[in-house]
Order: C-alpha cells, then structure tokens, then sequence
C-alpha cells in the first residue's frame, strides 16, 4: 500500500495513516499552492478610461494573448496597454526564459505574473533594460505599499515606473481633468471583489538627474496607466478532488491566511461557498468566546485570514464536533495544527522540516488532488487487509469445523498435521500475499467513511466468515464421510480431502474480492497478480501430488480426471453460497424506495 501511494505522490511517515485515512471524515486544507498552482496569473487589465481587456492563458508560462472584445490585440492598437506592459517589465526583478523543455522562471509570483503579461503583447526584459537602462530603484516593503524603478529614457531624461497598491499609487498620481480618486479606486475595488489580487501601475518623469548610489526620491506628479488583475488559479483536477470527497463522505474547509475576498473566489469555483456570509474571518473567531468556534465549524468551511494559533484551534473544534480530521500545512506555525489533527499533511515542495516532522504524510507535489488519491488508496489498503483476514480466518475457521465434525462423528483424523500446515503456510500463504495487492474494486470513493472505532470483524464480515466457514467444512466433512464409507483408505481419502481444500481456496479468494459485488462481475484480469497467485498456489499443489518428495512429505499420490473433475464440481459450492448470501445481503439493505402520493 505504501509503494501504491508513493507512485501517486503521498509519502507514509507512519503507517498508522493508511488505516487512517480510510476514516477521514474532514480535511481542513490551505489555499495557496494546494488548492492553488501559486502561479499568479493576469486575468484582466483595466485602463483609467474604462477599457478592459481580457488576458487568457493560466499559469506563469506567457501562452495566451490580450484580448480586446473578443478579439486578440494587435501592436499599436492600444498605446496605452502597451505603455501598462512596459511600465510591468521594467518595474520587475523576477526572470522569466524559455529553455529546452519549457518556460523557467525565478522571483516573486506577482513580478513572474507581471513578466508573462509582457511576453503576451511581445515586451521582453532584456531588450527593454537595453533600451531603458535601469539607474537605480526603490524596492517593495509591506509599508511602502509600492516598488518604483528608475530608468534612462533619453539622454537627459528618467523615466520612472511604479507598481502597488492601487490606493497608493493614485496618491502619487497627478490626476487629469475628468479623473477622480474615488472613480479609479471603485474600478480597482470592482475588481478586488470578483476575486482578483489588483495591483496598480503608473509611470512618470523625473526632473533631475537620479544617483545610483543614493536613495531616490519617492515618486509624484505619476500617470496611472491602469490596474492588472490577477488570480491564482486552481490546480488541475481539484474541483473534481473536492466534488469526490463529498461523494466519500468526507467534508472539506478552506482554512487560509488570504484576504476573504479571495478566498471567497476560490471557494465559490469548489462549490464550498456561494457568498460573504458563508465566509468566517480571524477577526470574528477572536471576537467571540472560544467554544463559540464548535459552532462556527459546524455551519462553515471557508476560513479567512485565520492565524496559525486559529488554525489550531479550528482543528480542535472539529474533533470535538466528533470528525476524524486531516490536516494541510507547510510552515513552522503549523506544526501545532498538524499534531493535533488525525492524520497530519506536510506539502513536500514547500512545506518546512519542522512541519513534515510533525505530519503522518507527506504530499510531494503540494497538491489537494493527492490528498484524495492518498484517501482512496488508504481505504483500498484497508479493505485488502480485510479481505486478506477474511480469507485466513475462514479458510482456517473450515479446517477447525471439519476436524471438529470428524472426531464427534468418531472418523479418523481428516488432514495430517502436515498437511494443515501445507494448506495454510504454502498454497493459502501464496494467496493471501497476492490478495493484499487487489487495486481495489472502483467505488472505494463512493462510500462513506469507516468509522474509526468500527471493529474489523462487523456484521457483514462475521457473517460472511461463518458462512463460509461452515460451507467449507461442512462440505468437506460430507466428502470425507463418504469416501471412508465406500471403502476408501484413510490415505487416499486425505489426499483427495486435501486436493477439495486446496480447490476451495482457490474459489474462495473469489469470493473475498468483494464483500457485496458478485465475483461474476469482477474480472480476474484486472489483478494479474492474485491471477497469478492462485493459478501458482494450485500448480504447487499439482506438483506435490505427482513428484515424490511432495507424496513422500505430505502422504499425496496422483488421481484421475474423472477425481479431478468431480472435486472441482465440490468445490464450487463455497462459490455459490457465498453469491447467495451477498445477494441476501443486498436484498436486506438495499435502499427501500418511498412511495408517492
């Protein structure tokens, strides 16, 4: 099961999580670079005079064009967009290149964003440095708000270029008749609420010369060039991810430190969330008393600019709420959240030593997609481990009812103790290893989860096992009964009692594929190694009737066709019962249909 996970990208640190997962009931996943690529891209571009422009293409390699209604953008059509992507490229430290096996890019996700718009209308860095050579700038801090480049733009003129946040860099911007501030910020604000991240742009010139080995003056007197909209977009195949939890049963939060705006969007394209109020912040969670967060976990799963110590907490109310909690983190702050969880989830990319040591798994590509597979692949290791107990305990269960039937009926014993231990250690043992590997029957993320305290013997496994059990060794006590009693030796008896036990085993690991689907409709093809197994277990058998050590060690000898023929038709009887009892099984709890009036 390990190998199985490892090849879908979930690295076991505890073995406990396999069996754990199988339980999830709730996974509480960060956003950014799980259920996001965190590749920022520019979605929408929008001039101070209104127009807008549409910017196709995901991710951060620039394969996509701007689009203005509808229609590709052609060069010198829009002097002011082309102005706004120039404004992006030289106002950058981030590099963007093709190589050989793609796109490469190195910097911050906003300025790799930034670059990709450039590439898209045919601005590149390095022809625009050598163009515009860079004389000195004023790097981005959270308190600024902004970052500024400087750049020679003639033989005694600067130019510079800004970006930021866009009611900062309208402060700097002298504005032109018919502009107000009010105006802009409500595009910029537009914009923000449809999920964007919005950074504005703004150029300028510069009176006097700039110093490169002094710190230039903050910029003024700017023209706004325009507000870029960005998104993160999510990663492929979660949508579907999240849309199979909720078939398995298992209920997924959003539990994020970005803005709920944001947060809002992204939610709304899983379907975790259709509005605001759905939406509960750090702000509120501090606000109110700590038991009031049991009640918040129950109505919501939209988490917005939490603290890690909140995250903690949130994990601690679902517990209590009685969920089986998976968690998601990356940082050092997590390592709290991660502990307390279930079953604790490092990312593998970019998650911190600190974090991956508290954690029970670790996804290598950081991706909520992998979770699930981990989940599926989890809860088939589960079901092999009890298919495998099944076939040990029924089998062994069978040999026990036959002895047992034996010495009250006062017959000689049925099977040599060798050839009990032949039975279980060889021709089942080879069997139960092939039967650990099933990949599984197809609907594992279509049922509920497993409740955690649920015992692996339950209602429908000690059925089945007693079923069985008793098919089997009453049945072969039958067989036994009557080839003593026409006159067959005891020798010769064992050995064809031991040929029908072998056969059952191989019918019955059959019957254990599935607990409630006919084995009719399972195709052996699709576990070549159980195939492979069985067919191995029987040819071993073979090989001990017919070559003298096996009849030497185990007292067997050849038997005819007709034998052959006759101890198979036998054996098919634990086949037919036990697809009579799943047909029972489903008859009692199929889903009753309500009449209508």
């Amino acid at each position: 099961a390990t190998t199985r996970m490892a090849r879908r990208g979930v690295i076991v640190r505890r073995l406990a999580a396999v069996e754990g997962l199988g339980s999830c009931t709730y996974i509480a996943t960060d956003k950014t670079g799980t259920l996001t690529r965190n590749e920022l891209t520019v979605k929408e571009v929008r001039l101070p005079g209104g127009e807008v422009f549409e910017v196709s293409g995901v991710g951060f390699a620039p394969e996509g064009e701007v689009l203005f209604g509808g229609k590709p953008v052609t060069h010198g059509s829009h002097p002011w967009l082309e102005r706004l992507a120039i404004a992006a490229v030289l106002c950058n430290e981030a590099d963007l290149h093709h190589r050989d096996n793609g796109w490469g890019w190195h910097g911050d996700t906003v300025d790799i964003s930034l670059l990709s718009l450039g590439h898209k209308l045919g601005y590149h860095r390095e022809p625009l440095l050598d163009s515009y050579p860079r004389v000195n700038d004023i790097p981005f801090e959270p308190e600024r708000q902004f970052s500024a480049s400087y750049h020679k733009t003639g033989e005694h003129s600067t130019g510079v270029f800004v970006k930021g946040a866009p009611e900062r860099v309208i402060e700097m911007c002298g504005l032109e008749s018919g502009e107000d501030s009010a105006g802009l910020l409500a595009i910029a604000e537009d914009m923000a609420a449809r999920g964007f991240r919005v950074l504005a742009l703004a150029e300028g010139e510069i009176a006097d010369d700039v110093s490169p080995s002094e710190v230039p003056p903050e910029p003024s007197g700017l023209k706004l060039l325009g507000f870029a909209g960005m998104i993160d977009p999510l990663r492929h195949g979660v949508k579907e991810a999240v849309n199979s939890c909720r078939k398995a049963g298992i209920e997924v939060s959003m539990v994020t430190g970005d803005h709920p705006v944001t947060a809002l969007a992204i939610a709304r394209d899983l379907g975790m969330a259709s509005d605001y109020s759905q939406v509960v912040t750090g702000v509120e969670l501090a606000s109110g008393p700590p038991e009031e967060i049991e009640n918040i976990v129950r109505r919501t799963n939209v988490f917005a600019r939490v603290s890690p110590n909140q995250k903690y907490q949130i994990v601690e109310a679902v517990q209590k709420a009685g969920h089986f909690v998976a968690v998601t983190g990356d940082g050092v702050n997590d390592a709290p959240a991660l502990k307390t969880a279930n079953i604790g989830i490092a990312m593998g990319k970019e998650g911190t030593d600190v974090a991956r040591e508290v954690s029970e798994l670790v996804i290598s590509d950081d991706n909520f997609a992998t979770i699930v597979a981990g989940v599926e692949e989890g809860r088939i290791a589960y079901d092999n481990v009890r298919k495998v107990i099944f076939l040990l305990v029924s089998t062994g269960a069978a040999e026990l009812v036959l002895i047992t039937l034996c010495l009250v009926s006062g017959l000689p014993l049925p099977l040599l103790p060798v050839q009990i231990l032949w039975l279980n250690l060889v021709t089942n043992g080879i069997q139960d290893v092939a039967l650990a590997f099933e990949p599984g029957e197809g609907d594992s993320l279509k049922k509920k989860p497993r409740p955690p305290k649920e015992h692996i013997f339950n209602r429908i496994m000690t059925e089945r096992t007693l079923v069985s059990a008793l098919t089997m060794g009453v049945v072969g006590f039958g067989f036994f009964y009557y080839l003593i009693h026409i006159g067959w030796s005891e020798a010769s008896a064992r050995n064809v009692l031991l040929l029908l036990m072998v056969l059952f085993e191989n019918v019955h690991i059959g019957n254990c594929r599935s607990e409630t689907k006919s084995a009719l409709i399972l195709s052996p093809f699709r576990s070549p190694i159980l195939l492979t197994g069985a067919v191995v277990a029987l040819l071993v058998h073979v090989a001990a009737m017919y070559l003298p050590l096996g009849q030497e060690l185990l007292g067997t000898e050849p038997v005819s066709l007709e034998t052959w023929g006759i101890v198979a038709a036998i054996a098919l009887t634990i086949f037919i019962t036990m697809e009579i009892h799943k047909l029972i099984w489903w008859f009692r709890n199929r889903p009753v249909g309500r009449k209508t009036s």
